[in-house]
């Protein structure tokens, strides 16, 4: 395992949000990834394993089933005539969905993703005011959790400017999902974060099978779509970066939630340290585990300190 390539914003920094000439409109770390790390991602899923686990799983089924239905999402498979039909054809039967339903999903999904983080960051917060004791490391982690799927939501407007009816259903969805999770964090955070992780594991579905659909020639208006300039500059993408890879960063920060969120979720919520307070493994390990269990999350910290420790050495010399 090694550091994460974490990066702080480029200063100086310009928003300009009238015409989504946004640069630098973050101040937390993100991951940067590498071409092997884009491509490590795997779909994964953590079978419920106690009752607040069996919760979590199967109320994400019951909300996935919902948004797909008011999303009108379509994923069925290919009849075995797909080769003599037409792009057309194929949306038409419901097999395919175009780029602009794919958006209106993207653009709806990422509005609500961006919630859970900052609920449970601001409620981490008020309970070491409380306490007057430090927070083992658990606020910085949710806070960049939010800004990160807030940034994915940023990048993809500039692609769609939602009308006025979807800007109602996000409000009136938003409004919903964060006070329930909000009630719901405080009678059991290991129950949300567990929720959260299943949340994941379905944004990396959907992500993959968007990356697959874009390669299949499927989505031909997003082929040879530029990457869009808040993505390149978020991302540290190369100037002639595609829309395909910045699916590939987004489904990738998606698989860093999915692990994240799994592992907190296995720990003891009132006194166990957050492991990635300090660093974060690398793409390899986060996007083909599921999670840490809470004694690999214990050995990770000691690996942390050491590492640490061995740096304070050196600079001694």
């Amino acid at each position: 395992m090694t550091l994460s390539e974490d990066l702080p914003p480029k200063a100086p920094v310009s928003l300009n949000v009238a015409d989504h000439n946004i640069k630098g409109d973050w101040v937390l770390f993100h991951p940067v990834y590498t071409q092997e790390e884009l491509h490590s991602v795997e779909v994964l899923h953590r079978e419920a394993k106690t009752l607040s686990d069996k919760i979590a799983y199967n109320f994400v089924r019951l909300l996935r089933w919902g948004f797909d239905l008011a999303s009108g999402y379509k994923h069925k498979p290919l009849p075995p005539n797909a080769n003599q039909m037409t792009l057309d054809e194929l949306r038409r039967d419901g097999y395919l969905m175009d780029e602009a339903q794919w958006l209106r999903r993207i653009l709806f999904l990422e509005s609500i993703a961006a919630v859970p983080g900052m609920v449970a960051a601001a409620l981490r917060h008020l309970r070491s005011l409380r306490l007057m004791r430090r927070d083992c490391g658990w606020i910085h982690t949710l806070l960049e959790e939010a800004e990160n799927e807030r940034m994915h939501l940023m990048t993809f407007m500039t692609l769609k400017q939602p009308s006025m009816l979807f800007r109602a259903a996000v409000i009136a969805a938003q409004g919903v999902f964060y006070n329930a999770f909000f009630l719901c964090y405080m009678i059991s955070p290991s129950t949300c974060h567990r929720f959260v992780g299943h949340l994941e594991e379905e944004a990396v579905i959907t992500y993959t099978r968007c990356i697959n659909e874009i390669e299949a020639g499927h989505l031909p208006m997003w082929t040879n779509l530029p990457a869009p300039e808040i993505a390149k500059d978020y991302w540290r993408l190369g100037p002639d970066a595609k829309f395909l890879d910045v699916i590939y960063a987004v489904r990738s920060d998606e698989s860093t939630h999915r692990f994240v969120n799994h592992s907190l979720a296995s720990l003891k919520y009132a006194t166990d340290i957050n492991p990635f307070a300090l660093r974060e493994p690398d793409m390899t390990v986060k996007g083909k585990r599921i999670g840490f269990e809470r004694e690999d999350s214990a050995k990770f910290i000691e690996e942390s300190h050491k590492i640490l420790q061995e740096a304070a050495r050196k600079a001694e010399l």
